[in-house]
This record gives structure tokens, sequence and C-alpha cells, in this order.
């Protein structure tokens, strides 16, 4: 059993590991800067499209602000934005609407440029130059009048609204109707924006009777440097998945572990709390069949849309299946053995992090430890817990602030 000093030792260096995993200002700046750019060509009065009232939206990690660093600094950063348009004309088809917002974003020679040719299954790609470190995957899709009205109001409210309202019908060249289909209801649906809202009331909690949220999980968030305990655990988790299979196509995929982790999630407000016991807990929420029809398969429904199985294929890739299994078996015993060093001297924390999060990353995260364990000491807030030896904001002798020399005064 941890100590209280333990514990918040222990968080405080896990909250510094994530803090190295957060994409820069810079990049972040960036991004945002970009996609904007992309909307206001598709939305200008002279555009085909802007009687539909396109506009640019992220989604994914982005919005749900748990996007992590690549392993490798040279790999480039996956940035998922919707493209949305409402009331399309009746006669298009998936096909026509994917088509029509190509053509707009090829009459721009700048963005022409950054167009990978051919497009995707559903999305049309925008490669910046290697500078940037980062690709844009625009996602077609229509909505219902007024859509924007209703997703500024649902993500402000104070109680989880009803997310059904913010599906959105996509384009998906492998579906069968791709080319055919004029009926919406045909179309493939999405609800990437209910499902951040479902993650934003995964991650409230209440500290001190105050109740807390993050403020930047909204349609058009804002960079955010301090982020809430379940926020963290998935950026830890991912970048423990990215550590074990890297490069490896069959990796367990970002929204199942997100899912898992915000479904496992108690509430608790202490980075490790929340840690092992999500950890612990994550496989709870895989049912063993079918929510629908009782066909025995692994099953991990999406809280906003439960028809869909987010591991749908599993069942095709079995691989991918073990795999996830593998990796939830391995980064459950890798956190229980950190937190097993503590009490040990940091060193030994340090080593048992090194390599399920990468020796660079553990080694930035301690230098950010010291250096505010250092300003904390100097300001004589760090305070020695009677018995332990460990140094944290609560105990009973104060340390004074170092003086060169062995003189304290």
């Amino acid at each position: 059993m941890l100590t209280k000093e333990q514990k918040q030792q222990l968080s405080d260096i896990v909250e510094e590991l994530g803090k190295t995993l957060d994409i820069t200002k810079e990049q972040y700046d960036a991004a945002v800067k970009s996609y904007k750019y992309v909307g206001e060509w598709l939305s200008k009065e002279d555009s085909p499209l802007a009687t539909y009232s396109p506009e640019i939206l992220p989604q994914g990690s982005f919005l749900l602000q748990t996007m992590i660093r690549p392993i490798n600094e040279e790999d480039d950063l996956d940035i998922d934005i919707v493209c949305k348009l409402e009331k399309i004309h009746a006669s298009w088809t998936q096909y026509e609407l994917k088509k029509l917002v190509g053509d707009r974003l090829k009459a721009n020679g700048i963005l022409n440029k950054l167009l990978v040719i051919p497009d995707g299954r559903r999305c049309w790609t925008l490669q910046y130059d290697e500078s940037a470190k980062f690709h844009l995957d625009v996602l077609p899709s229509v909505v219902a009048t007024g859509y924007r009205t209703i997703l500024e109001k649902a993500f402000s409210a104070t109680d989880l609204t009803d997310t059904k309202t913010l599906g959105i019908r996509i384009t998906d060249r492998n579906t069968p109707n791709y080319r055919t289909s004029t009926n919406l209801h045909e179309w493939l649906k999405s609800n990437p924006f209910g499902y951040a809202i479902w993650f934003q009331d995964r991650c409230k909690i209440v500290t001190r009777e105050v109740r807390m949220m993050s403020e930047a999980i909204q349609p058009v968030p804002k960079y955010q440097t301090n982020k809430l305990p379940l926020q963290r655990v998935v950026q830890i988790l991912k970048r423990h998945r990215d550590m074990m299979f890297n490069g490896d196509e069959h990796k367990p995929i970002s929204i199942i572990i997100t899912t898992l982790a915000s479904s496992a999630y108690s509430k608790e407000t202490d980075i490790i709390d929340a840690l092992l016991n999500v950890v612990s807990k994550m496989r709870n929420h895989i049912s063993d069949r079918n929510q629908f029809t009782g066909a025995k398969e692994k099953w991990v429904s999406n809280p906003v849309h439960p028809e869909e199985n987010f591991a749908d294929k599993w069942k095709e890739f079995p691989v991918r299946q073990i795999n996830f299994y593998k990796w939830l078996d391995a980064v459950e015993l890798d956190v229980k053995n950190i937190v097993a060093q503590q009490g040990k001297g940091l060193q030994f924390i340090n080593e048992s992090m090194q390599k399920p999060f990468g020796k660079d990353a553990v080694t930035k995260a301690f230098s950010s430890y010291g250096e505010k364990y250092l300003k904390q000491r100097e300001s004589g807030v760090m305070k020695m817990a009677a018995g332990t030896g460990m140094l944290g904001e609560t105990g009973r002798t104060s340390v004074p602030q170092h003086k060169p020399f062995g003189k304290n005064e």
C-alpha cells in the first residue's frame, strides 16, 4: 500500500511523462490554421459547395485532446477532420459528394499540391511538407440543417445530451451503394461528436465539491497543457501500445483503448489510482457475445451508437484480438511493476519505466520532475513526512531552502 506521499510522487512523474507525449503548441496551432484554411476555401462565395454551409471540424484524438507524439520524431501526426455539409442535393450519391469536395480542394493551387492521389476509402488526405510533420484526413459528411447550433449546445450542456442527434452520414467507397444510393439513411453513419461528448462526461471529476471537466473538449478545442486524469491515462496507454507494437498494422486501435479506458475509469482524481484501476478493469468491458444477435464474438460497443462494434475486425483478423490481449496483460504487469518500485528510490522507478514508455520520454519526464521538485524545495513548500523520508506538500517537517557551503541562514 502506497503512502499518500509515495502516490503523489508517482502521480507527478506520470503527469510529467504525459506532458512529454503532448504535441507542441506550434504543431497544434499549425494544424488548426491549416484546417481553418481548408474550411474557408470550401465555403467561399464562389465555391460550388457554399450553398451547403461547409465547415471543417476536428474529430478523434485531436478533439479529445489525447493525441500523442509518434515514437519516431520524423513520423507524421495523423489529424482527422470532418467536412460537414448541410442538406445536400437530393440526387447526390456518396461518390458525387466526395468528388465535389475533392474537386474543390483541387481547384486551390496550394491544396492541390498537398492532395494525396488516389483518395482514401473515406477521406481526402492533405500531406503537408516535412517541416510541418502532419497530414489532414478530410472526411466528407452530411448533417441536418442547424447542426452547428445543436452541436454547440450539446458541448455546453451540464448533463449528457441525447447524442443521437449528432450523428452524421459519411462517404465510404467500400459500401455497395457508394455510387447508387441517394438515400442518406442508407449511407454509413458515424457520430464522432457524440462520442466526444460521452468522453467529456467520463472525464468529469469532483474535487473538493467542485465539478471539473476538460474545457478543451469543444467543437473547436483550445490547446490544453493541464489535462484531467482520464485524458492522461489514455495518452499513457497509447504510448505503451506504440512502444510494444511500433509499426505493426495489427496493433490495438486507439478507439478501443479509449473506449475501454473510459468505461473502466471510476472518476479517480489521482493519476496512479486511475491508471491502476483502468488497466485492471478494461477487459471487463469486452463482451463475449453480439448484443443484438446473441452470436458468440468479441464486442466493444460504441457508447453512442451501440449497434457498432469497435472490435468487428477481430473476426476477420484474429491476430488483432490476440495482440490486444497480449498488450492488456503487458500494460497491467508493467504498471504494477512501476508502482512496486516506489520506496526503493527514483532510479528503480526510472528504470522500470524505460522499456514500456521509451528511454527518451522517461528521461525528459524525470528531468522535468526534478526541476519542479527543486523549485518547490527552494520556495520552501516541500515538507518531509515523519518516518517516511518522502518529500511532498503535506508533512510535518519543513525543508528549508538549500544554501551553498552547507549553511541554512
